[in-house]
């Protein structure tokens, strides 16, 4: 069998048993099992695939069919640009928390060295893509695991962000050391009902409560106790949680400025806190 081939026929299989993107997905695994870059891959498709490296493809690909997310099988996941280490310790990073970092760096961009916090930091995707964007920046990161923070450590290692990057472990402000400029947050906002139909990652970073908004129930109250006047905060949320939100602000920070921000598709996924001067 071809690389060709084994690429076709994982292909077909994934598409069949319903998962979106089949084809990447099975590309992904095959470059993973094989070791190779996606441009090796492309050059070399009609060459023989080792019947060892066959089988080990195919035994990939099951735990993929049995619900395995492919970013815990190769152990890694892209986000922003560059990748980072995942395993079912944290959760896997998402292409829409890339707005998150778009809205941050555009107000971090107004302070001259700003200080941010990443609140519920699992992987560490958030904290390090912005402290590698912003040169001049002090960046904390909290979690309450510390399987988690063992995640983002080596991924901070990586890319040698020991002097300017600080962890710590605690719940949501607790163990935050001084107040902050901008502080992100993109804790668990699953329904609980829904949470439990999602395999494979981290309760813990995903279920919310009843509704997704337990825990930035808990959050928002406590703001300007870390939040430095002037300062923001970034939330993300579900689909349909935003007005719901919106009004929980307003009851317990009436005078703070709220926006709410669409992502890519539109949807308002990102609730920005601006607390008074």
């Amino acid at each position: 069998m071809k690389y060709r081939e084994a690429w076709q026929k994982a292909a077909g299989l994934l598409e069949d048993s319903g998962l979106e993107e089949a084809r990447l997905e099975a590309e992904i695994l095959l470059r993973h099992t094989l070791g190779i870059s996606r441009v090796q891959l492309h050059l070399e498709l009609e060459r023989e695939l080792h019947p060892d490296k066959e089988a080990a493809y195919f035994q990939t690909l099951k735990r993929r069919l049995e619900g395995e997310p492919s970013a815990y099988i190769t152990g890694a996941k892209e986000f922003y640009g560059r990748t980072f280490q995942v395993d079912k310790r944290v959760l896997i990073p998402r292409p829409e928390t890339e707005h998150l970092i778009e809205k941050a760096l555009r107000i971090a961009r107004s302070y001259e060295s700003p200080y941010i916090a990443d609140i519920g930091t699992g992987s560490g995707a958030i904290a390090i893509t912005l402290a590698l964007e912003l040169k001049d920046a002090y960046v904390y990161a909290t979690d309450i695991s510390a399987e988690a923070l063992e995640v983002a450590r080596n991924n901070a290692a990586e890319y040698r962000l020991e002097k300017r990057l600080m962890f710590y472990r605690g719940d949501l402000l607790e163990s935050l050391p001084e107040m902050v400029d901008i502080l992100m947050a993109n804790l668990p906002y699953v329904p609980t009902a829904e949470a439990g139909l999602l395999k494979g990652e981290p309760v813990l970073a995903l279920d919310g409560g009843a509704d997704g908004l337990d825990i930035y129930r808990r959050l928002i109250p406590v703001l300007p106790g870390k939040l430095r006047p002037g300062g923001t905060a970034l939330l993300e949320i579900g689909i349909h949680q935003s007005e719901v939100l919106a009004k929980y602000i307003k009851e317990y920070l009436p005078q703070a400025a709220v926006e709410i921000s669409p992502d890519y598709a539109g949807i308002p996924r990102v609730a920005g806190i601006t607390l008074p001067t």
